[in-house]
């Protein structure tokens, strides 16, 4: 997810005049482009939820949740797309959950989890083709903003003040002209005008594909958004916050749940935290890489963290990296390997699915001879992510849902295609 803090040298889209006077202050008029909340009357946003039981075409790739034979596509900001997956020779769209802001889901004992922007959301998925909207919890997700691509923002997004507004759903822009002042050798920004914001035992549990923000262990909720880390109570009737939210020494874009530790992709490297106890996260330790988007996957104590460029993060680096956990207070690299656009993966049995330039399948058994025993590799999309579970595996890309058997992980065969439209 997008960390929405924004350097104001970003904004400025032209200098009109400037002056230098005696003590070498500098003053000049500068337009910028600002970003105007849009948004929506609290109450409506709130009641906006509509559970369909006719599908809707998918356009746009997003987070993958597996469960029970179903398969959950969240599309950014629109909703979850529900495909009848028990035959995945013949997946089926048979309905869809009209939800603004959403962007993840967790699933556990027939519960699915979702964020709304600001809130939480859950829904009864006993009957899965016709989900049950339940209940809420509001403004757990304070932080949480619709994409922005450029510019700055024109108030203090997160005051009292402009809450009390309603739900920030959306961003109009407009250039805005105002006088700055530094002196020649020091910046001293002038700006009143802009502001920018600086696996679970006895229960069944969905499976999550390697971008997913949201992790389970035990009978708790971890949700990752930016710096925060925020932990719901799931063993009640309903969710609760179990403790205060936790702030991480890095903008953690991924989350993965292994033994009772969660491995944090961030866009400086590989965080740890041990949940030993679940609601005192305790945090063990930072694997540093070159800076870049990425998420992780463990597997018999060995790591595997891709890092791709062309992002918001900013570098040229696509790498895979893989490391040895078994001491999460020191993880110790194993090898690294050039890749050319790597994003999301899976690891099952010592078969390893990367998303990169394609779908590339490798035996990982041997970390140190990896790249010489590739097993398969489908070029001519663009993979996002995959879930890879009961020799099923399933990948969302740009142009459809990809899924093939890899019962033998030799001969890995096409199962089927869902198309997304673009």
């Amino acid at each position: 997810m997008k960390k929405l803090m924004y350097l104001f040298w970003a904004a400025v889209v032209c200098l009109l005049s400037g002056c230098l006077d005696d003590d070498g202050k500098v003053t000049e008029k500068v337009t910028v482009t600002v970003n105007k909340p849009v948004f929506m009357p609290a109450d409506v946003f709130r009641s906006s939820v509509h559970v369909k039981s006719q599908p809707e075409e998918i356009t746009q790739q997003g987070k993958i949740c597996f469960y029970e034979g179903y398969l959950y596509i969240s599309e950014p900001g629109k909703g979850i797309h529900i495909i009848d997956n028990r035959n995945p020779s013949s997946p089926t769209p048979v309905g869809f959950i009209e939800l603004i802001g959403n962007a993840d889901v967790a699933i556990r004992n027939n519960m699915l989890y979702a964020d709304s922007y600001v809130d939480l959301v859950w829904f009864d998925i006993s009957n899965p083709a016709l989900p049950v909207l339940k209940d809420r919890l509001e403004d757990v997700f304070i932080q949480t903003l619709p994409p922005i691509e450029n510019g700055i923002i024109d108030c203090d997004i997160y005051s009292d003040e402009v809450r009390a507004k309603g739900v920030v759903v959306g961003w109009t822009q407009e250039e805005m002209t105002y006088t700055r002042e530094y002196y020649k050798d020091q910046i001293l920004l002038n700006d009143a005008a802009t502001n920018s914001p600086s696996g679970s035992l006895g229960s069944s549990t969905g499976v999550n594909g390697s971008m997913s923000r949201f992790g389970l262990y035990k009978d708790y909720l971890y949700v990752v958004l930016n710096d925060q880390l925020s932990i719901f109570n799931l063993a009640g009737a309903e969710p609760e916050k179990a403790a205060e939210s936790i702030w991480l020494s890095g903008s953690v874009e991924t989350i993965f749940s292994y033994k009772d530790c969660l491995f944090m992709g961030t866009p400086t490297g590989m965080m740890i935290y041990s949940v030993a106890d679940p609601l005192k996260p305790e945090y063990q330790s930072l694997m540093w890489h070159v800076y870049g988007c990425d998420p992780v996957v463990v597997e018999n104590d060995i790591a595997y963290v891709t890092v791709h460029a062309g992002n918001n993060c900013g570098q040229n680096n696509n790498e895979l990296i893989i490391l040895d956990v078994s001491n999460v207070k020191s993880p110790q690299p194993i090898v690294s390997y050039t890749m050319t656009k790597p994003k999301g993966l899976g690891i099952d049995n010592g078969t390893l699915f990367l998303c990169d330039d394609g779908l590339k399948v490798f035996d990982a058994k041997d970390p140190q001879t990896l790249l010489a025993n590739r097993l398969a590799h489908y070029s001519g999309m663009e993979g996002y992510d995959v879930i890879p579970h009961d020799n099923v595996l399933m990948m969302i890309a740009d142009d459809g849902i990809y899924q093939y058997d890899y019962s033998n992980p030799k001969e890995i065969t096409m199962l089927s295609k869902l198309v997304v439209k673009k």
